[in-house]
C-alpha cells in the first residue's frame, strides 16, 4: 500500500508465453496477460510467430487498451509471447515497451523480460563496441542482444552462454519463428511457470495466467533451465554447473503475486493468512476491529483476526481504478490524496480500537495519510501492524523500490516510525515469522531488503534510468 498516491514498490513486469497450433494465440496471450495486470501497468505486448515471421504490437497502458479485435486479427501464428511492463531500468516510454525484437545473421528474436541485470551497463558497453546499436534503455535489450552476438550455433546454447555473463535477475519469454523458450535465472529470483492446453503449451509469471483460460499447471521453471517448446514437444535444459543457491524474492507473497497463484509450491493466499496469523502472535494488542489495507493485506487482515480473535471488517474500500489513467487529476482533486484511493466507512469506525493492516511500509509517505483518514472517520486507537519486516536496502533485483536514504526504516527506530506515521503502536513481522508463515526453506529466498546480504554483488550507486543518455 505504502506510496499509494505517488510511486509505491513496483514489480516490474508480467511474463506470458503460448505454443498451441489451431488455437488463436494472441488472443490466449491477451486474456493471460489480462490476469497479469497487477504486475505491471505501464505498457502492454505481444509478439507471434506464423513459421516464417514475427508479428508484434506494443502500446503504452493496460491490456485493455493497448489492443483491440482489429489488432489481435492482425496477430496470426500458432506461438506467441506477451508482457506486461512496470519499468525498473529504463524511463516509461513506448520505446521502452515489450516484447523487444532483435534481428542478425543468427535470425529473428523476439523477447519478454522480468527482473534486473546487475551487470547492464557494462555488458551494453561490450556490445556497443562490437557494433550492436540500442534502440531502447532497457537491460531486457542488452540480453536480447547478448543471445544474438552469441557465434553458438543453436538457440538453446546461444541463451546458454547469454546467461553465463547475465549477472542478476530474469525470467525470459523467448520467441523465434518456430519456436518458444521460457528462461529462469540460476536464483529463481522472478517466478515462470509451465502449464499445458490441450495440445499445446503455456509459460506465465503466475499460475493465475493458467486457470483463466483453462491451461492445467504443471511445475516451476526451475532456477537455471531453459525449456525449449516447438513441434517436436517441449524439452528441458539445465546447466550441470548450476549451483544451489537461491534467490527467490519474499514479496512474491507479501505482495507483488495474486492471492490464488501457487509460487513454489505454496498457495499465495495461503502465505498472507498465516502471516496475519503470526503478526497476532508477535504483536497482540487489545483492540475492537482488524482491518486490512485493501487489497494486497485483506487476506493478512483475516489471518489476524482469526488468530486473534478480533472481529475483521472492511472499514477501507478501495477504488481499483485510480491510477489506471492517464488524464491528470486538477489541482483540487490531487489535494485530496489518498482519499482518491481509499473511503473509509465512519459507521464501523467511529469511536473504535483498530488494527491496521498492511504489507510494507517503504517511505512512509502514504501510511501517514491514511491513518489519518481513519481518524477522521472516528477511528480512537490505530495500531498498526506490516506484514515484511523492516525494509531497510534497496532492491537491485527487479523491484523498483526506493534509494537508501528514502526507506524510513533505514533511519528511524520502530517507536520513531510509529511516531511520524501517527500510529499508537506499531508491530513488523520478523524475518524468522515470515518464514514461517510462507513455509518454505530460508534458503530458498532473498531477503536482501531486509537484512543487506544480496545474493549477488550489487552496486549500491545503481539507478533504474541509469542506460538513459545524459541530458545535454
Amino acid at each position: 500500500m505504502e506510496g499509494a498516491t505517488k510511486r509505491r514498490m513496483r514489480e516490474c513486469c508480467a511474463l506470458f508465453g503460448v505454443y498451441a497450433p489451431g488455437e488463436d494465440v494472441a488472443r490466449l496471450t491477451f486474456f493471460g496477460l489480462y490476469s497479469l495486470q497487477h504486475r505491471g501497468q505501464e505498457s502492454s505486448g505481444i509478439s507471434t510467430a506464423d513459421g516464417d515471421s514475427i508479428h508484434t504490437h506494443t502500446k503504452m497502458g493496460l491490456v485493455a487498451q493497448a489492443f483491440d479485435e482489429n489488432v489481435l486479427s492482425q496477430l496470426g501464428g500458432d506461438i506467441a509471447i506477451g508482457h506486461n511492463r512496470y519499468s525498473t531500468t529504463g524511463s516509461s516510454r513506448a520505446g521502452n515497451a515489450q516484447p523487444i525484437v532483435v534481428e542478425g545473421p543468427a535470425g529473428r528474436l523476439a523477447l519478454g523480460h522480468n527482473g534486473n541485470i546487475v551487470n547492464a551497463k557494462a555488458l551494453r558497453q561490450q556490445l556497443e563496441d562490437q557494433g550492436y546499436n540500442f534502440n531502447t534503455t532497457t537491460d531486457s535489450e542488452i540480453i536480447a542482444y547478448l543471445i544474438l552476438s552469441s557465434t553458438r550455433k543453436t538457440w538453446n546454447e546461444r541463451i546458454r552462454h547469454a546467461m553465463r555473463r547475465l549477472v542478476g535477475a530474469y525470467s525470459l519469454v523467448l520467441l523465434t519463428e518456430d519456436a518458444l523458450y521460457g528462461v529462469r535465472d540460476p536464483l529463481g529470483v522472478r517466478p515462470l511457470c509451465l502449464g499445458r492446453l490441450d495440445g499445446g503449451w503455456i509459460l506465465a509469471s503466475e499460475s493465475c495466467a493458467l486457470d483463466h483460460i483453462g491451461a492445467q499447471f504443471l511445475r516451476d521453471v526451475e532456477p537455471g533451465e531453459i525449456v525449449i517448446i516447438n513441434s517436436k514437444g517441449m524439452r528441458s535444459y539445465k546447466d550441470r554447473r548450476n549451483t544451489t543457491k537461491r534467490g527467490l524474492c519474499i514479496f512474491e507473497y507479501i505482495y507483488f503475486a495474486r492471492p490464488d497463484s501457487m509460487i513454489a509450491g505454496r498457495r499465495v493466499y495461503s502465505a498472507r493468512e498465516a502471516m496475519g496469523a503470526g503478526l497476532a502472535r508477535e504483536h497482540p494488542v487489545a483492540a475492537d476491529l482488524v482491518i486490512g489495507v485493501p487489497d494486497s493485506a485483506t487476506t493478512a487482515g483475516i489471518g489476524y483476526s482469526q488468530e486473534s480473535g478480533i472481529p475483521f471488517t472492511e472499514g477501507l474500500l478501495k477504488n481499483r481504478y485510480v491510477g489506471r489513467t492517464f488524464i491528470e487529476p486538477d489541482q483540487r482533486i490531487r489535494e485530496l490524496g489518498v482519499k482518491l484511493k481509499f473511503n473509509p466507512m465512519p459507521e464501523r469506525l467511529e469511536g473504535k480500537s483498530v488494527i491496521l493492516v498492511d504489507d510494507s511500509i517503504v517511505r512512509g509517505t502514504t501510511t501517514p495519510r491514511v491513518i489519518a483518514l481513519l481518524r477522521r472517520a472516528g477511528v480512537r486507537e490505530v495500531h498498526m501492524r506490516i506484514c515484511a519486516p523492516p525494509i531497510r536496502h534497496p532492491c537491485f533485483l527487479g523491484v523498483d523500490m526506493a534509494s537508501s536514504w528514502e526507506l524510513i526504516a533505514a533511519y528511524k527506530e520502530v517507536p520513531e516510525v510509529a511516531q511520524f506515521i501517527g500510529a499508537d503502536t506499531l508491530g513488523y513481522m520478523s524475518v524468522e515469522g515470515l518464514i514461517e508463515a510462507v513455509g518454505l526453506p530460508r534458503e530458498l529466498f532473498c531477503l536482501a531488503c531486509f537484512t543487506g546480504d544480496y545474493p549477488v554483488p550489487v552496486q549500491l550507486g545503481m539507478d533504474k534510468l541509469a542506460l538513459e543518455p545524459l541530458k545535454e
